[in-house]
């Protein structure tokens, strides 16, 4: 046989038995000069139907909401606060004290939750949208804004979710809720609302909150998820709903703007410092609800002092009236706890007291609160 010609046979030969080699191993291989083979693209074929039908969708189907729960939602994750419980039966075992939701912020693994998510827990772990779980750490938790960071260490590329303005919000757009309501099982649940109210103040315990209200349906285990506006930004934190008999469609949430500078601060620090004036008041919206029988004057009863502090040091005894703070009349223990995070840490300040008919100025310096 000419040379030449069983060259190029041979050549055929090989380049048949190398594609038959191909489709057995399920690889393929490219050439800069030809196109891969079509066998190829067979592994494709799924994803590429799926692209399809996804372009196909029209635009009355394929809204804002679909988009931001498409961007959002591999970025919520569900949360779950294990802890030591004593059994009469077993002894002390490790059991789940409840779930809540997440969201991943940061491709190193930091997640914002709920501080009431995390409370108590000795082990945390963490359920990723695709089912896989990873043991989770807190790096840190605060009470007064029931928000606390959550860090995990990731296999994988996360998705991260993008925080928006809750400055620039408004009332009557789209509100979007992802997150966990009722547990794991109905995990990546999307209601959708709108912005019902900015701004709103409720009392939580003995803590006062500025929320954002929304109508879209937050359940148990949605606090920690995403409240999400129409372009697939997280506004806020997923924080409370108000259960009480006849009342619905009232759920809120923890203002991304609010919650951003908290959540540096417990990445970093693990707890936020915050100023202390040292003392249990009663405010008149106190002494009403607990049918507390006292003449206010327009200010702040003082219940309580904490000896060696810092209203102890500067003279304020029980049963003085705060009536002013830095010059400026104070009635509401709401106010007067801004006043006091406005002015810092080792700030001195002026408070204003009655006691009795008298009236007299004294100077505190405010110091880290204790415990934090």
């Amino acid at each position: 046989m000419n040379k030449k010609i069983y060259t190029k046979t041979l050549a055929v030969v090989m380049g048949t038995l190398l594609g038959a080699s191909l489709l057995l191993s399920g690889c393929s291989v490219s050439s800069k000069k030809e196109a891969p083979p079509a066998v190829s693209n067979k592994a494709a074929a799924t994803t590429t139907a799926k692209e399809q039908k996804e372009k196909n969708i029209s635009a009355g189907r394929n809204t804002a909401i679909v988009q931001a729960a498409k961007k959002v939602g591999p970025a919520v994750v569900g949360i779950t606060n294990k802890a030591f419980v004593r059994d009469i039966f077993n002894g002390v075992q490790l059991a789940e004290r409840g779930s809540g939701s997440g969201v991943i912020y940061s491709k190193e693994g930091l997640i914002a939750t709920n501080y009431h998510v995390v409370e108590g827990a000795q082990e945390i772990v963490v359920s990723m949208p695709d089912g896989k779980t990873y043991s989770g750490r807190v790096l840190g938790a605060d009470a007064a804004t029931d928000l606390a960071v959550v860090k995990i260490d990731a296999t994988e590329p996360l998705t991260v979710a993008e925080f928006g303005d809750s400055d620039d919000i408004l009332v009557g757009e789209p509100a979007i809720a992802i997150g966990n309501p009722l547990g794991l099982e109905f995990r990546g649940t999307v209601t959708a609302g709108v912005i019902s109210a900015l701004n709103r103040s409720i009392d939580l315990g003995e803590r006062k909150f500025k929320l954002i209200q929304t109508d879209a349906a937050i359940n148990p285990g949605n606090s920690g998820g995403a409240l999400v506006n129409a372009d697939g930004q997280v506004i806020g934190i997923n924080s409370a709903k108000v259960a009480v008999s006849g009342v619905e469609g009232i759920g809120f949430a923890i203002p991304i703007n609010e919650a951003k500078p908290v959540l540096a601060e417990l990445e970093k620090a693990g707890h936020i410092a915050r100023p202390f004036i040292g003392a249990s008041l009663i405010d008149k919206d106190i002494a009403s609800k607990y049918g507390i029988k006292v003449d206010l004057h327009g200010g702040l009863y003082v219940m309580k002092l904490y000896r060696g502090g810092p209203a102890w040091n500067a003279g304020i005894r029980i049963n003085d009236i705060i009536i002013k703070y830095n010059g400026k009349a104070v009635d509401a223990l709401a106010d007067l706890r801004d006043m006091i995070n406005a002015s810092g840490i080792g700030a001195a300040v002026n408070v204003t007291v009655l006691r009795g008919e008298e009236e007299m100025d004294v100077s505190v310096t405010l110091t880290e609160m204790p415990g934090q």
